[in-house]
């Protein structure tokens, strides 16, 4: 599938097609193909996929077996003019992966978990057996991942974990290591990137950046997929970024450590971060559902991304000040 950025004027490509009542097989059968190819229905009948070369095969070789099958179908290539934006397009998709992603997360957490508890070789090798496979799940999601939706950074880091575990050790999920944080200095003066669309982790993280790291700082906002740093930059919270999740830690936690910045009151705020961003409950803090709705509306309410980071500042201000007084 292609994963290149998406053009100014996003093209799309519908398949409009109606299936016979029976056999019910065939109907499923179908029904499997497009969520294989990673098609969404914006209508009952009408599936759609970002236009390129190879959804187009896609889309025409399942034309084939929906017509060969008894039923009518048709491609047609289109511009989204009223009705649904592009925006709404790319959220369906995000979606969709984001909870493909999440089944992943999930899974490769309860695999940890079996394998702290693993006492035996066999065990161990079984766990391995089954990361690979979860590995191979997560490599297809992420090649119908068109607009790289969020879930993958938390899926990835948490798949990549088990896969670093040594074999001698796989009786055992110790912590992660920290990594060492980056002089303050060097963070000065960067130019930091992040993915469009920004959420509660980013939002967070570029409130931490401003805010204690650099009130000058320079955030800019690039696609999910296909983008090549320049040199200089740092990216954060994106896939293969300077900063970005590393086990079970979301971007925020792993700023905070880059940046050697040890405050109680932001560790709480990672906490609420943490728990909205990878949905776990790990730490359970009773404020993430109330800052989780702030910020959706937020969201809702602010497409351009500065925006979004204008008003969500305020709420991790406030949430800083209180956490300092109830220490104090």
């Amino acid at each position: 599938m292609n994963n290149a950025t998406i053009p100014a004027e996003q093209r799309w490509l519908l398949l409009i097609h109606q299936l016979p009542s029976k056999p019910a097989y065939f109907r499923v059968k179908i029904w499997r193909r497009l969520q294989r190819i990673g098609a969404v229905a914006v209508k009952s009948t009408v599936y759609a996929l970002p236009a390129n070369a190879e959804t187009q095969e896609d889309f025409e070789w399942l034309l084939k077996e929906i017509v060969e099958g008894g039923g009518e179908a048709m491609v047609c290539e289109a511009r989204l003019i009223d009705g649904l934006s592009d925006a709404q397009a790319h959220a369906l998709f995000d979606a969709a992966r984001d909870e493909d992603y999440e089944a992943i997360a999930n899974e490769a957490r309860a695999l940890s978990a079996r394998l702290a508890a693993a006492v035996s070789a066999e065990d161990r090798a079984e766990v391995r057996a089954l990361t690979g496979r979860l590995r191979k799940r997560l490599t297809d999601i992420a090649t119908i991942d068109f607009f790289g939706a969020t879930g993958r950074l938390s899926a990835e880091s948490l798949v990549d974990e088990l896969e670093r575990l040594p074999a001698e050790d796989m009786n055992m999920v110790e912590e992660r290591p920290k990594t060492p944080p980056i002089s303050t200095a060097d963070l000065k003066g960067r130019i930091w990137v992040t993915r469009k669309g920004v959420h509660v982790d980013r939002i967070a993280c570029s409130w931490l950046i401003r805010r204690f790291i650099d009130t000058d700082a320079v955030i800019r906002f690039v696609p999910g997929k296909g983008y090549v740093p320049n040199p200089g930059e740092i990216r954060f919270d994106m896939f293969e970024g300077e900063v970005t999740h590393e086990g079970d830690r979301c971007s925020f936690e792993v700023l905070l450590t880059r940046a050697g910045i040890d405050d109680p009151a932001l560790q709480a705020i990672a906490e609420i971060v943490h728990d909205i961003d990878l949905k776990d409950a790990k730490f359970g803090r009773e404020e993430a559902t109330g800052i989780a709705s702030l910020i959706a509306g937020i969201c809702a309410a602010n497409p351009p991304d500065e925006q979004r980071l204008a008003q969500g500042g305020p709420i991790f201000d406030n949430l800083y000040q209180y956490f300092r007084a109830k220490r104090d």
